[in-house]
């Protein structure tokens, strides 16, 4: 029998998932996004040398991996077939490996525009987005309207729903925001061209992933982003624009969760956001500034600096719960090398001084102070251990306070970027 191994990111993202997906992508056939864009910046280093992916899965850098494209991710032509030439470039037979699925919303020019007008229009107030057209995507597919890439090999059914969206999204964009039109003759071209190269591509990824299950095949399903910014039980309204926790397989595969047999979540050895929203543990002192610095902490997708605090259990255990987390792997633990005292964030305390849970929202953050636990830290390095008796005695103390705070075992600890710095205490597809 083969297993089913979810790997998604329990904090606010860039917990360093793309490097855990291609390390256990070894036992997997296929390797699948189910949901987001090239919002998501996946970086694996092998062998001292990096790759960045923002919508092909991690694991197209193994010979015999399959990689699908699930129904659920929102797929940016230009974006993705600048993505394959790159890696082609670099002598990865993309093409041989990589299938969609035709009911993949598109991306096209006009989201990209709504999207940073919107983002330009709310100015201090703004979410925070990658300016892609994500939301806007997503936006057109639940109001029904949304073109999708099976669409594209239809030439004149496509043209039709293009020069009514256009009708629409232009109005919006000319009127209200005071940006120039979308032109419907360029953008119908520029698709057409899309339609010859993504076509040699397309599979119903369902139905192949269920040929899989049933032949008894290992595969992997590869989240974007991290459960805080799910639309739904993230920190509203400072969140992506899909389901990024694990309820999101499902849909965005159509592989139910009975089939699923270990999730995986990827945790910081302490916490990073990147744009706007409510972070309680977030450092503003020399501490945070070390966290930065000594974790690269700028973004693969967008090179914005990330903020980072503590580590945060609170936030923590409810994304356990919302996920129904089997393990957890925690990354970066070689970040807080040399750090004399580590804080680790128990709960909130309100306004009137009561010690409360995570908050569903971002309004009720205000006013928020996290309760902190401090542990003794560590002198001597952890980078590129590949044994838990490697570590220093209190990063092993750290690991297991970790592990109690949150409820769940941590089954992986990353050492460094590199995938063979890796302690595997618990392997998913055992």
């Amino acid at each position: 029998m083969g297993k089913n191994v979810v790997v998604l990111g329990t904090q606010w993202g860039d917990e360093g998932k793309g490097k855990i997906v291609d390390l256990l992508t070894e036992h997997a056939a296929a390797v699948v996004r189910y949901q987001g864009g090239h919002n998501a910046g996946h970086t694996l280093v092998i062998d001292g040398e990096k790759t960045v992916l923002h919508l092909i899965p991690s694991g197209v850098l193994r010979e015999g991996v399959q990689c699908l494209i699930g129904n659920g991710v929102v797929v940016a032509p230009d974006a993705l077939l600048r993505e394959i030439n790159k890696l082609e470039e670099k002598g990865v037979p993309v093409r041989e490996r990589l299938r969609i699925s035709p009911s993949c919303p598109l991306i096209l020019s006009y989201h990209v525009a709504l999207d940073q007008a919107r983002e330009k229009a709310r100015g201090e107030l703004k979410i925070g987005t990658t300016g892609r057209g994500i939301g806007p995507a997503y936006e057109d597919k639940v109001a029904r309207r949304g073109l999708r890439i099976g669409d594209l090999f239809h030439r004149e059914r496509f043209a039709a729903k293009l020069g009514e969206l256009l009708d629409y999204h232009n109005f919006q964009l000319v009127n209200y925001y005071k940006e120039p039109a979308i032109d419907f003759q360029a953008t119908l071209d520029q698709c057409m061209e899309y339609a010859e190269l993504l076509k040699p591509m397309m599979l119903d990824v369902t139905a192949e992933l269920h040929n899989l299950r049933r032949a008894g095949k290992d595969i992997m399903f590869e989240g974007a982003q991290g459960s805080l910014l799910d639309i739904d039980h993230g920190t509203y309204p400072y969140v992506t624009s899909s389901n990024t926790t694990a309820g999101g397989i499902a849909t965005g595969s159509g592989v139910g969760p009975m089939y699923l047999d270990y999730i995986l979540g990827i945790t910081k050895a302490y916490t990073t956001r990147v744009g706007s929203g409510p972070f309680p543990t977030e450092l503003f002192d020399d501490i945070g500034a070390f966290l930065a610095k000594r974790g690269h902490e700028f973004g693969a997708t967008t090179g914005r600096a990330r903020r980072c605090g503590w580590f945060d259990a609170v936030i923590l255990r409810r994304a356990i719960d919302v996920n129904s987390i089997s393990g957890l792997c925690l990354t970066k633990l070689d970040v807080l090398d040399g750090l004399e005292t580590i804080r680790i964030c128990v709960g909130y305390k309100n306004e009137n001084g009561a010690v409360i849970d995570a908050p569903t929202d971002a309004d009720s953050y205000i006013g928020l102070e996290p309760v902190y636990e401090e542990m003794p830290g560590w002198s001597e390095s952890t980078l590129g251990a590949k044994t838990l008796e490697e570590l220093p005695a209190n990063a092993r103390a750290y690991i297991k306070r970790v592990e109690e705070l949150v409820g769940a075992p941590i089954d992986i600890i990353s050492t460094g970027p590199d995938r063979n710095e890796t302690i595997v205490l618990r392997h998913p597809f055992a």
